[in-house]
């Protein structure tokens, strides 16, 4: 019987039980920590997760460029293999393709349309802009799917859930390099 207040029916997905602490785990990373759950925007919340996981590793080698972009690259990796395992093993648990409460993808993305940003980081308070930029170009991208993202969706398991986001990140991530190397001009 599908309620159609209940967030995780219809076009969300069913959340039936997680049969092993896998499944849990997985549902966990494949929502965002949590930030999926959100009644609307689900894909906007999980690109802010994105955002403040790029902020932390930006901070966390402010002094150090190219420990900058080194974290950023690993944490990108990190993030989309987990992407990879955590999608899969949701879309069997909600039992449903690329469910809405899926955002592991937006929060991978998001993170590469920040892998240029290590070399502008001296710019100071113009920085801002490309965390804003960032995340308005990846959120663009992600919405309107320009080809070949569009047509990345057909893909199956976690590939499917995942390959449009990744792209999605990489035409940000040149948009914020494009932005970014106009300002320091």
């Amino acid at each position: 019987m599908n309620d159609l207040n209940d967030p995780f029916t219809n076009k969300r997905g069913k959340f039936a039980r997680p049969q092993s602490a896998l499944d849990w785990l997985a549902a966990f990373v494949a929502t965002g920590f949590g930030s999926g759950l959100m009644p609307y925007a689900p894909g906007t919340f999980g690109s802010l997760v994105g955002v403040a996981i790029a902020y932390a590793v930006f901070v966390t080698h402010a002094n150090a460029p190219l420990m900058m972009l080194c974290g950023m690259l690993l944490t990108c990796l990190l993030f989309t293999w987990l992407g990879f395992w955590a999608s899969e093993r949701a879309e069997k648990v909600l039992q449903r393709k690329d469910a809405s409460q899926i955002v592991i993808d937006e929060v991978a993305g998001q993170l590469i349309a920040y892998v240029f940003v290590a070399p502008f980081w001296p710019l100071g308070d113009k920085f801002w802009w490309a965390l804003i930029a960032g995340f308005a170009l990846f959120r663009l991208f992600d919405i309107f799917k320009p080809y070949p993202i569009n047509q990345l969706q057909s893909l199956t398991g976690g590939v499917g859930v995942m390959m449009d986001d990744i792209v999605a990140g990489l035409y940000a991530a040149v948009g914020v390099a494009l932005l970014l190397g106009f300002l320091s001009h």
